[in-house]
């Protein structure tokens, strides 16, 4: 596998996936760099080469979660809500990402209209929001267990819808 094609053709999807987090183009530019500098010294650990986007976009996306860790536990300030909204969304400069981001979340709207009210509350919580097991079981007073559970029972059943859509 040739790593320079790897990153040609990969560029874009890393540089988009780093920028809907950090939202700065400068700075998700340094994380891409990051991410296929760590992508290539892991190269040996990916099995199957099909999956190379996806395995590139979960690297960009770690990397980008941990510098925006790194960046608010260095200013020492608390981040207001409007900002922890914003994380993960793609900024008004990137018309076409954001386009597919709403087409995406459509297709996901209608493949889940027929689920619990309960699931679709999760999925929402977990997907969008960013909140980990344990927030979304103290926000709505479950059991840890009982939500990481439900929430996989969720996603297995929205991968099988997508699955079926995509490949049709």
């Amino acid at each position: 596998m040739d790593f320079s094609n790897l990153y040609k053709f990969y560029y874009e999807r890393v540089f988009h996936a780093s920028l809907a987090i950090i939202r700065d183009p400068q700075l998700a530019e340094d994380n891409v760099q990051e991410t296929f500098l760590k992508a290539f010294k892991k190269l040996d650990s990916l099995h199957e080469i099909e999956k190379v986007g996806a395995w590139l976009c979960v690297i960009a996306t770690r990397t980008a979660i941990d510098f925006v860790r790194r960046e608010r536990k260095s200013r020492g300030c608390s981040m207001e809500l409007e900002m922890l909204d914003g994380l993960g969304k793609v900024g008004a400069q990137n018309v076409e990402a954001e386009v597919e981001m709403n087409l995406l979340k459509e297709l996901f709207s209608e493949k889940m209209e027929d689920f619990t009210t309960e699931d679709k509350n999760l999925l929402v919580l977990k997907v969008e929001r960013g909140l980990k097991e344990r927030e979304i079981a103290t926000a709505l007073q479950m059991n840890p267990a009982t939500v990481k559970s439900k929430i996989h029972r969720a996603r297995r059943k929205l991968k099988e819808r997508m699955a079926v859509e995509l490949s049709a």
